[in-house]
């Protein structure tokens, strides 16, 4: 196979960036994925790819627990701002405000939509693990189209 042709065909598919959080017994994580799709109508079931290093994963592995939220169009820094994880502070993550979700999980009060998961299965192998959730609890802040990472001129995946 020829590696630079594997790389700019995988990075040819579209994603949407998203910030997903959690929380388990050390605190709160956080992190940007863009792996992400629904999976299921009935029950509503979402798949997440998340880095298998990161204390994201460490918390949603723990906890059973995710909010994912969809960045906006004019959010590019706040994508930008979850690449490293979290440091929580008082009522924030990176400077942004939370509030505490049905399940416990931070929700971000600046994306225009969230969702919150448990999550019912998961898949281990590679560098990610896809945690599959089921969503118990979604909101809608604003209506606006969700950035996506091509509108960034950021690269990941290939």
């Amino acid at each position: 196979m020829d590696p630079a042709a594997k790389k700019k065909a995988l990075r040819l598919l579209s994603y949407g960036l998203c910030v997903a959080t959690s929380r388990d017994d050390t605190g709160l994580a956080a992190g940007t994925i863009n792996w992400i799709s629904q999976s299921s109508f009935t029950p509503p079931l979402v798949m997440v790819a998340i880095k298998a290093d990161s204390g994201l994963h460490r918390a949603v592995a723990a906890s059973r627990i995710f909010a994912v939220h969809i960045v906006g169009k004019s959010q590019k820094e706040l994508a930008a701002a979850f690449f490293r994880g979290a440091q929580p502070a008082a009522n924030t993550l990176n400077g942004y405000a939370v509030e505490t979700g049905l399940t416990g999980a931070p929700l971000l009060l600046a994306p225009p939509a969230w969702f919150e998961c448990r999550v019912v299965n998961e898949v281990r192998g590679g560098d990610h693990t896809i945690f599959v959730g089921e969503v118990v609890d979604a909101g809608v802040r604003s209506e606006e189209e969700a950035l996506t990472l091509r509108d960034t001129g950021f690269a990941y995946g290939g």
